[in-house]
């Protein structure tokens, strides 16, 4: 369910957006009254181009994908919200912040390499940055002085990204069991990502497995209730999840999300 909590949090971003574009119609809405008004051009100008902007996806499985959500919401309301809660129970908001800003320190490796990659060379400075500062000053990584005193945020590029970048598409929808929303390139980049993280790499495998539970509950359990709230906001919280999480990759891909560096923008996906 570690996808769900991120991709809420993207709602925020996409959601804003999406709002101030439905609102950009209502002062040439208000003008056009007259049926013979000039506003009625503009109006259907900025229509068409707001159809542009949408992001489709195919979704062949949808009948796969529609049981898998399903799966996953019942998870989510039967296994993971109550652990989270629990967990949350136990450990004070402030220890959860430290616990998640380490496994964040820790997954700096392939953050690097896909600004890298993508030839974002400002944010692989910052990413290095970042890492020496958090590990030293930062104590291992649960404190985050890096952006806390010195303002330096971090730039969450994944493989998925880097596919996109260079022109590869999304393919098709899938949502996978626990995981979450995801199209056929950015399982292909979560796959590839996994080997660029350490905690992978933990022996013997339960301990890795461990670890990764941890981590993901920990960040469960500084979302709860976002999952509740994207899900009464939709009429069909399927569709909902597709649209919100295609729009908001395609905005980290094109680097309009929060770069690290104004300055620099990545390469419009093509």
């Amino acid at each position: 369910m570690r996808a769900y909590f991120l991709i809420v949090i993207g709602v925020l971003a996409v959601g804003g957006c999406a709002a101030s574009r439905q609102s950009k119609p209502q002062a040439p809405a208000a003008a056009s009254m007259d049926a013979n008004s000039p506003g009625d051009a503009a109006l259907d100008e900025l229509e068409a181009d707001l159809a542009q902007r949408q992001v489709t996806i195919a979704d062949p499985l949808e009948p796969v994908n529609r049981f898998l959500f399903g799966f996953n919401d019942v998870a989510y309301f039967w296994v993971v919200k109550p652990v989270a809660q629990a967990y949350a129970f136990v450990l004070p908001k402030l220890v959860r912040t430290g616990i998640g800003n380490f496994f964040h320190n820790v997954g700096t490796p392939a953050r690097l390499v896909n600004c890298i990659l993508q030839g974002q060379n400002s944010a692989a400075d910052v990413e290095l940055e970042r890492f020496a500062i958090n590990t030293t000053i930062g104590v291992l990584g649960f404190g985050d002085p890096a952006r806390d005193r010195w303002k330096l945020q971090p730039a969450e590029e994944d493989l998925g990204q880097t596919l996109g970048v260079y022109g590869l598409g999304g393919g098709f929808y899938l949502v996978w069991p626990l995981l979450g929303p995801s199209t056929l390139r950015d399982s292909l980049g979560l796959l590839g990502d996994r080997f660029l993280d350490p905690v992978w790499y933990v022996e013997p495998a339960e301990v890795s497995i461990g670890v990764s539970i941890e981590k993901a509950v920990n960040e469960g359990s500084l979302h709860i209730g976002e999952y509740e709230a994207f899900k009464s906001a939709a009429v069909d919280p399927y569709v909902a999840m597709r649209e919100v999480y295609v729009q908001y990759r395609q905005k980290q891909i094109r680097g309009e999300d929060h770069p690290t560096d104004p300055n620099s923008a990545k390469p419009r996906a093509k």
